[in-house]
């Protein structure tokens, strides 16, 4: 694992260096961001983890030049957290066919436990590394790969990697008015305590052109995992409203 950090980190030194010959290093404006969808269960950012009822997510990206701060809200219907994300994003690469991008984030998971006294609320922290890496085959399709580096930072929480290969195509036409965008993933995780799986996913949303709302459907199946019990099939109906 050690020789790993490593290898990221000599990457990134390098790759702020091949940047600084793009076109995009001219300052721009502070951009501003944000979605907010109800899910009929919601998933969280490793899609394999979800909370298994209706949840509401909020996500906010505030972007200056290569530099953004996303911070990202889940939330049951009860309005009790679930998770609440601070993600740090720096592009290390910025070109119109490939970007790079080095990640960080200090998360809060939010869980109940059940005793004979009552029910206890915990908050677990985690801190996580992540790096992703986007090939843009045209101005509608995509193939990225990311690796995170999970850690938990209290006794009883989890530790791992979570590696992802993503296929996006947006902006298919659906009639005349409708647009539709999907994304494929296959994706592998190892976790401690037995949290290892192999898993893929998709996701399909549609919308109207020049209307902020939009439809989408979400689908995992484990191919295979030592999760107990099985994580078998799970899917997510939800609508988006975007800013």
């Amino acid at each position: 694992m050690r020789n790993i950090l490593i290898s990221l980190a000599v990457l990134s030194v390098f790759g702020t260096g091949w940047s600084q010959e793009g076109p995009d290093s001219t300052k721009r404006k502070l951009r501003a961001e944000a979605e907010v969808s109800l899910n009929s269960n919601g998933i969280a950012y490793v899609p394999a983890f979800s909370l298994d009822k209706p949840a509401i997510i909020a996500s906010l990206s505030l972007i200056k030049n290569r530099f953004s701060y996303d911070p990202a809200l889940y939330y049951g219907l009860d309005l009790r957290p679930w998770i609440i994300d601070n993600w740090f994003h720096y592009k290390i690469i910025d070109r119109p066919a490939f970007e790079w991008k080095a990640g960080a984030v200090i998360s809060a998971f939010f869980s109940e436990l059940e005793t004979p006294g009552g029910v206890i609320h915990q908050t677990q922290k985690y801190l996580a590394a992540e790096m992703t890496a986007k090939y843009r085959l045209s101005p509608f399709s995509a193939l990225s790969f990311t690796y995170l580096l999970d850690r938990g930072q209290d006794p009883g929480t989890v530790k791992g990697h979570f590696f992802n290969l993503q296929a996006d195509r947006s902006d298919i036409p659906l009639g005349n008015k409708g647009l539709l965008s999907a994304s494929l993933q296959v994706f592998y995780l190892e976790y401690t305590g037995n949290n290892d799986g192999l898993f893929t996913a998709a996701n399909v949303s549609a919308t109207l052109r020049n209307v902020p709302f939009a439809i989408f459907l979400q689908a995992i199946q484990a191919l295979d995992s030592n999760i107990t019990p099985f994580p078998g099939f799970k899917w997510n109906l939800g609508l988006s409203y975007t800013l």
